[in-house]
């Protein structure tokens, strides 16, 4: 039986909470967010590390919280339990990232361990020693993932010889770091210039500011941030086949243009991908997964990073359907590129855009991490509201220009990761191909 949906309900107003923002002495810029929901604060703070030594800089991300010169990594993981807080690590092409969470009358001193281990993180041999193991053990894993090699050959075809074209180590690169190594590299790009301090809680700004100085003032750095390259354009050419015999499954990936947040297409084009496969109710996922049942989840976003942005493509196909899920990908794309949207797919994809970032705002942990990512892009919480506000306003003819200029399939970059014996002559029937045999 046929059921009808419900009229979708009104799109509430953004609202956004109030803000301060101070730049330290040193350089470090704190930003106050206050969310009174719950007794709690999230800490996020974003150091600019493009361009670093790509095994140091991830092995760092691991060791940064191994211990300092006063405490070692299970004395500082029970001093943050004493006010219900913890830190952790973490890095990408850009940044390194540091974040926490815990009560709010442990602010001060959550602040006053990340500046100890900002300005002092020890990198103890036994600890370095364990946790270059782990990511060993880690990226020789991940070499034998499909999705992982797929994403490896996509990068290399996007960015040539940028920086991003390669974003995870060497194991033997891994291998030849030694604490020392990790030591000069904190000293060189561990510093408060132009990092980024989120606070989001329970906490009136200013408090939040006067702490975040109180603890962070004194961090000091002599190194110099590294400005990457713009990346390059997208260089259409023959669908790359790269070759994993025995496969039972291969990995469609695409990448096409994309502009960065603060491009007045930006909004225009996040209504495009969701209508085309950015979210479950998308064109290309009801005709690859609900009527053809070639995969179960495709998907397409928008990948913002510092240097630029792309859209990105991919799905987990049986090898018998390759070329069909190849070319069905292709006919979504060229059809929204072709012809605007009904105004009843561009309604419900506008609600999931607006509703997005309703819920993206809506607990502490979510309007961190939204605040950090585009402080890391120069952007204020402002820029939301004016966001949201392009979203609402953007038409079918807006979003037919920017899947005309973004989402043609002539522009595509195609890495089809597979049984090149068995996928090869579906995949040439669509595209010429290259070929070159997965790592091993």
């Amino acid at each position: 039986m046929t059921r009808t949906l419900p009229a979708l309900g009104p799109t509430r107003p953004l609202t956004l909470p109030d803000e301060a923002e101070r730049t330290l002495d040193n350089g470090l810029t704190v930003l106050a967010l206050h969310r009174p929901a719950v007794p709690l604060v999230e800490v996020r703070l974003w150091v600019p590390f493009g361009g670093a030594h790509l095994a140091r800089a991830v092995l760092l991300s691991q060791t940064l919280l191994s211990g300092t010169g006063e405490r070692s990594n299970v004395e500082l993981a029970a001093e943050l339990q004493t006010v219900g807080g913890g830190l952790s690590a973490g890095i990408d092409p850009d940044r390194l990232m540091v974040s926490g969470n815990g009560l709010v009358t442990g602010l001060d001193r959550i602040l006053d361990l990340m500046a100890e281990v900002l300005g002092g993180a020890a990198y103890p041999a036994d600890e370095a020693a364990t946790e270059r193991d782990r990511l060993i053990d880690r990226i020789q894993l991940a070499g034998s993932q499909p999705a992982h090699l797929a994403r490896v050959a996509l990068l290399k075809r996007m960015y040539g010889s940028h920086p991003y074209a390669v974003q995870t180590p060497d194991a033997d690169d891994v291998r030849a770091v030694r604490p020392d190594d990790l030591r000069a590299l904190h000293a060189q790009r561990v510093q408060p210039a132009g990092a980024v301090l989120v606070l989001v809680g329970d906490v009136p700004p200013e408090r939040a500011l006067d702490a975040a100085e109180r603890a962070l003032g004194g961090w000091s750095g002599a190194g110099a941030s590294v400005e990457l390259p713009p990346t390059p354009p997208l260089e259409p050419g023959p669908v790359l086949l790269v070759d994993r015999p025995g496969s039972v499954q291969s990995s469609l990936r695409m990448a096409l243009p994309a502009v960065p947040r603060t491009h007045p297409d930006h909004a225009a084009l996040q209504l495009a991908n969701l209508i085309f496969g950015g979210y479950f109710s998308s064109r290309w996922v009801e005709n690859i997964r609900e009527d053809k049942g070639y995969t179960y989840g495709p998907h397409s976003l928008v990948d913002h990073s510092v240097a630029g942005s792309a859209l990105v493509v991919s799905a987990e196909v049986a090898t018998a359907v390759t070329g069909p899920a190849l070319l069905e990908t292709v006919y979504e794309l060229g059809r929204l590129a072709s012809l605007p949207p009904d105004e009843d797919e561009l309604a419900q994809a506008r609600q999931y855009a607006l509703g997005t970032l309703q819920l993206g705002v809506s607990t502490q942990a979510g309007l961190a991490a939204l605040a950090s990512a585009y402080a890391g892009a120069g952007l204020r919480l402002p820029f939301l509201a004016e966001h949201a506000a392009r979203l609402a306003k953007a038409t079918r003819e807006d979003v037919a220009a920017a899947a005309a200029a973004y989402l043609a399939p002539a522009r595509a970059v195609t890495v089809v990761l597979g049984d090149a014996e068995l996928i090869a002559d579906q995949v040439g029937v669509l595209s010429p191909t290259v070929r070159e045999a997965a790592p091993s």
